[in-house]
């Protein structure tokens, strides 16, 4: 390694401004109660591979496919990433190349689909994602979109619904959660069946949530969330449609893979093979519970009545705040997490009834379930004292104070 590789010294010396910044984002990350259910702390062993020289190395294609000569370290990265994805979720073909989530839901997509085609998949405002169908999306602009969402009084996905949505639109694709009952709706009506386990895979890859690979054509998943990974994206699917992905990876979506990166996702997945991986997926798991249960007993409403995996959505009409309103509230006391439309909500995105939060970063740092407590009371005494600095004052000390009690990452 040549000197001062990885160096935050070197950085500090090269660019101060950068360096500065860093700097300032590490103290926020250190020092507030960070609740946002997409995002994780990655170990320091994969942020040592994401920083590492292979950053340097352009490697378009694949292992052993290369359109580059020196391509020997990076084949040997991918297999191992590709290996291990395969351990953990049991796919029989599993491409590491996508940037995001984003561009391993548009591969999949496209390895079967024609602009035009009909997919069916959640609504946005009800618990989607913006590549399940938005308008705005590329999803929404190459499709033709149905959407199905939950039930107005469960708040949980009514299947019989989905059932008739899927008979009269009859999609090539469709989006699903209980995965045995939508694998049958999906061939009812002939189409592929894609899950997004993005939130979820670490959950999976602990066996702590059902695994939707042996139901579904295509799989897919980011890296950064419950995996506790780098950013970026996964595809997974049936070794039948394995030459169309790859194929839409690279060359139809991606040049050159990003070497590091897919170093880094190498290392992710060695550790969620790991016995003290999936201790702390229990963990996160037990301080979700924790969270919603105290949240309930302090009169706040979760949607559907609860969680089964890392996160919660709030639903703030009973308490006379807005999800934009509590966001700003909670973020000055140093509590961050972020608003969220709830089911049937009649306030703009851009306002929204709810805030979600989830368990992912704090669980990471080692706090358990009388951390979830106090953590509970904090944010409902910001959300009864929205408008008086004082007390937002004083639970931004609070906060800072519990977070200076734990690490960045905690080994379980």
């Amino acid at each position: 390694m040549y000197e001062g590789i990885g160096s935050i010294d070197v950085l500090k010396s090269a660019d101060p401004d950068v360096y500065a910044a860093i700097e300032a984002e590490e103290t926020r990350q250190r020092d507030k109660l960070l609740l946002i259910a997409s995002e994780n702390f990655a170990s320091p062993a994969v942020l040592a591979a994401q920083g590492s020289v292979l950053t340097n190395k352009y490697a378009e294609g694949y292992p052993g496919r290369r359109y580059y000569g020196g391509c020997e370290h990076a084949d040997t990265v991918e297999d191992l990433a590709i290996q291990r994805c395969k351990e953990i979720f049991g796919a029989e073909h599993v491409n590491v190349q996508p940037h995001s989530g984003s561009q391993a839901n548009m591969a999949a997509y496209l390895s079967v689909l024609k602009p035009g085609d009909t997919i069916l998949g959640m609504d946005l405002a009800q618990g989607g994602h913006l590549t399940h169908g938005s308008k705005v999306n590329f999803s929404g602009i190459l499709f033709r979109v149905f959407s199905y969402g939950v039930d107005r009084q469960t708040e949980t996905i009514d299947y019989d619904a989905v059932q008739k949505a899927a008979e009269e639109c009859r999609p090539r694709y469709a989006r699903v959660l209980d995965f045995p009952r939508f694998q049958a709706i999906a061939k009812s009506v002939g189409a592929y069946l894609l899950v997004d386990i993005a939130h979820i895979a670490g959950l999976i890859a602990a066996g702590l949530h059902p695994n939707p690979v042996p139901y579904a054509d295509f799989v897919t998943t980011t890296t950064h969330k419950t995996l506790r990974g780098p950013r970026g994206g996964v595809t997974m699917c049936k070794a039948e449609y394995a030459k169309g992905v790859d194929k839409l990876v690279f060359p139809g979506l991606q040049g050159g893979p990003l070497m590091h990166v897919i170093a880094a996702k190498a290392v992710a997945f060695k550790e969620a093979l790991s016995p003290s991986f999936k201790r702390y997926q229990q963990q996160v798991l037990t301080n979700a519970k924790a969270l919603a249960q105290g949240l309930m007993d302090h009169g706040y409403k979760i949607v559907s009545g609860g969680t089964d995996t890392h996160l919660m959505l709030v639903n703030l009409s009973n308490k006379g705040i807005t999800g934009k309103d509590a966001d700003a509230a909670l973020d000055a006391a140093g509590i961050i997490l972020n608003k969220n439309a709830v089911p049937y909500d009649e306030k703009p995105p851009a306002v929204a009834s709810g805030i979600r939060l989830g368990s992912p970063i704090v669980s990471t740092r080692g706090m358990r379930e009388p951390e979830m407590k106090h953590i509970v009371k904090l944010v409902d005494r910001v959300l009864q004292h929205p408008q008086e600095p004082a007390v937002l004052e004083e639970v931004r000390l609070e906060a800072k104070a519990l977070c200076n009690r734990f690490p960045i990452f905690h080994s379980y």
